[in-house]
């Protein structure tokens, strides 16, 4: 696998969607089993991942089960929950206990966890033991919004690696700076990101918008990057991708990235039922037989409009699912399955960022 590829799956099996990623990028041939392999999933609280906050626990299992099957056996499940939270109970709740006792697998609270002091220059970082010092580390984001940083995936994610007092210094330094900072001292060898429902606006979750998809990736700016354009974001909207970029941890070009799609086109149409602020912004919407991934762009883009103040001045009808397909319809169609609207945006599934400046081409 090479630094700028970047593989894709849908669906809605976790654990064989998770395997089949690892699978196509020959992970395999980057591991051992003498290594000391770490799992960090994001537990940021005490919710179940289908509220849209926290890593779907069957994506750990079939990462596990991979492993295992490569006679990898030294792996650890470590998180540090945010502050006002206990991990302890985050691993409960989510389902991560479940796990560790099935398959004999350590959770590690890393709110108890020793720390190493890291200097850079006038910089100091303090990050707990346990992530660095592994020998390969397994990075399980999920892809959503967030009310301060507006968007949080694979390099944010990384912050649940830090104690506490440490986690507080960050917001007081405003994130971005020390985020980018942690990635250029934290190696990170592999991200896999959680992208079947994360929340719409919120890193605590409550809204979550369906999207059915898992990403992997080796640059945790790349990643990101990607990600961000997904939920309707460039990288100039998000400071600490830029930063990080600067830092040299990753590339942020997109058109550099090698996407590589398994199976696109054996998306599902949903029965798509968005929750309290997604549901304002789907009355929107005329959708029939909509695919999850193409569905979910389109809800994070409007969300977008909305704080941008242009979701009123949309005015004709948005179409969206396969029942639209080789019907002529007098409106804006999103994705291929309405190419015969009078306008439309082409895409299986197109990205959020791609329907926002659509949708703004079009507003009156």
């Amino acid at each position: 696998m090479q630094k700028n590829d970047i593989y894709v799956i849908y669906g809605s099996n976790p654990i064989q969607m998770v395997k089949e990623l690892l699978k196509h990028a020959q992970i395999e041939k980057e591991i051992d089993p003498s290594m000391q392999i770490v799992l960090k999933p994001n537990l940021v609280v005490a919710k179940p991942s289908a509220e849209g906050a926290t890593t779907t626990p069957e994506i750990v299992e079939g990462i596990i089960q991979y492993l295992l099957e490569h006679n990898c056996k030294k792996i650890s499940i470590i998180e540090g929950s945010w502050i006002g939270d206990k991990t302890s109970i985050a691993f409960k709740v989510c389902g991560y206990e479940k796990i560790s006792q099935k398959y004999n697998i350590p959770l590690i609270d890393l709110q108890r966890d020793e720390y190493l002091t890291v200097c850079r220059g006038e910089e100091t970082l303090k990050i707990c033991k346990r992530a660095l010092e592994a020998d390969y580390f397994i990075n399980i984001p999920v892809l959503k919004a967030h009310c301060q940083t507006r968007f949080t995936c694979a390099l944010k994610n990384l912050k649940g690696c830090i104690p506490n007092s440490e986690k507080r210094r960050y917001h007081a330094l405003g994130l971005h700076k020390p985020i980018a900072l942690l990635a250029k001292n934290l190696k990170v060898d592999l991200n896999i990101v959680d992208a079947l429902n994360g929340d719409l606006t919120f890193e605590e979750g409550g809204n979550p918008v369906q999207m059915d998809r898992i990403i992997l990736g080796k640059d945790p700016v790349l990643t990101d990057s990607y990600c961000a354009s997904l939920i309707g974001y460039s990288k100039k909207d998000i400071r600490y991708i830029e930063l990080a970029e600067k830092l040299q941890v990753g590339s942020a070009d997109l058109t550099k990235a090698n996407i590589i799609e398994l199976n696109s086109d054996l998306q599902n149409s949903t029965s798509f039922q968005p929750s309290r602020r997604a549901a304002k912004l789907a009355q929107k919407v005329t959708a029939v037989d909509a695919c999850s991934a193409c569905y979910g762009g389109l809800i994070h883009a409007l969300n977008r409009l909305d704080e941008e103040g242009k979701l009123g001045r949309i005015t004709q009808k948005i179409y969206i699912g396969q029942g639209y397909k080789r019907k002529a319809l007098q409106g804006l169609g999103i994705g291929n399955c309405t190419s015969e609207c009078s306008s439309f945006l082409k895409g299986c599934p197109p990205k959020a960022l791609d329907i926002v400046d659509f949708l703004s081409k079009n507003l009156n």
